[in-house]
């Protein structure tokens, strides 16, 4: 079956097992260490033996300059289906799309997807020297380099082009906090005030130090397989109603306004059968603040350039009007 002509839906596709290795400010582990030990969790919690996983992904910043392969290698797996997904914060939300089609194509019965990163000291560092070559091309002309001064100048012109002020950015961050340390979270144990928000010290205007996320080290995964074999194994499970993928979308664009989200906006929501208003609550890419209210107004939970006002209007705590990030998100759990 197609949607809106073009996509084929997840029908009978489960997500099951998701599994946390607790994130800790720095280790001298390394990224396969994480990998192995979310795949442990995986198979302890779901009662699978290491050989019934047939197909895995692997996203992860530090793992290289290994791949998935070596992955297989270190762990003694031997999947019929893999995927190396190095694009960061993305990678969660295209594992699953790529497991699920691999499931319903009938390319793995189990997919292992696993994100993990560490983070030794001064590692974070030496790995901001080769971030992005297109993004360090295009900010060393005005003198500075690396993801923070690339996202100040968004932050900055989202700030022009809207009305958006610190204060905006500060509240998604301040209830993001909320809800970390409600959660669990072990790499921020205070809470934050809007106040302390405020007085942070700038890293790249307007750029202050609560709008960057935290480097750390730990591991999330999940497994992605057929509704009847999320039966037969007595697992809880999710079902995927609508999942898309788009990269470089407007890349004519000067600034990096909008993404991919107004381009198949539509699409997904029909193929979910379900409309903004349905949403119970939100969990979003959030690397700075900017990215989270460009996603609200994307995914059409406000109109464009109206996510300031939104978050004005809005409290976005697990307990709030618009639960977002329930976990803490990036920003606030690591």
């Amino acid at each position: 079956m197609t949607v809106a002509g073009r996509r084929r839906g997840y029908e009978g596709v489960a997500v099951a097992v998701p599994v946390t290795v607790p994130y800790v400010r720095y280790s001298t582990r390394g990224a396969h260490w994480f990998i192995g030990q979310a795949v442990k969790r995986l198979l302890d919690a779901s009662g699978l033996r290491k050989d019934q996983i047939d197909g895995l992904t692997v996203s992860s910043f530090s793992l290289t300059p290994d791949t998935a392969v070596g992955v297989t290698q270190h762990l003694g797996l031997s999947p019929r289906w893999l995927d190396h997904i190095p694009t960061g914060g993305a990678s969660g939300v295209m594992a699953l799309r790529r497991a699920a089609r691999a499931v319903q194509a009938g390319d793995a019965d189990v997919v292992a997807c696993v994100a993990a990163d560490t983070n030794h000291v001064d590692s974070f560092r030496l790995m901001l020297g080769g971030f992005a070559d297109f993004a360090r091309d295009a900010t060393y002309p005005y003198g500075s380099g690396g993801p923070n001064a690339l996202f100040a100048f968004i932050t900055s012109a989202y700030m022009h082009r809207t009305g958006a002020i610190r204060a905006d950015f500060g509240r998604l961050c301040v209830d993001q906090r909320f809800n970390a340390l409600a959660y669990g979270s072990k790499v921020f144990r205070k809470p934050l005030t809007l106040d302390e928000y405020l007085a942070a010290r700038p890293i790249a205007e307007p750029i202050h130090l609560f709008d960057c996320v935290m480097p750390s080290a730990g591991a999330e995964a999940f497994l992605v397989m057929s509704e009847g074999r999320a039966k037969d194994l007595g697992l809880a499970y999710a079902t995927v109603r609508g999942s898309i993928e788009r990269h470089n979308a407007f890349s004519s664009d000067p600034i990096m306004m909008r993404g991919g989200w107004h381009v198949d906006q539509a699409d997904l929501y029909a193929m979910a059968d379900c409309t903004p208003a349905d949403i119970g609550f939100l969990q979003t890419y959030d690397d700075y603040p900017v990215i989270v209210m460009m996603q609200f107004e994307g995914l059409g939970f406000c109109g464009h350039g109206e996510a300031p006002a939104f978050v004005r209007q809005h409290r976005t705590s697990w307990d709030g009007s618009f639960p977002h990030n329930t976990s803490g998100g990036q920003l606030s759990s690591g």
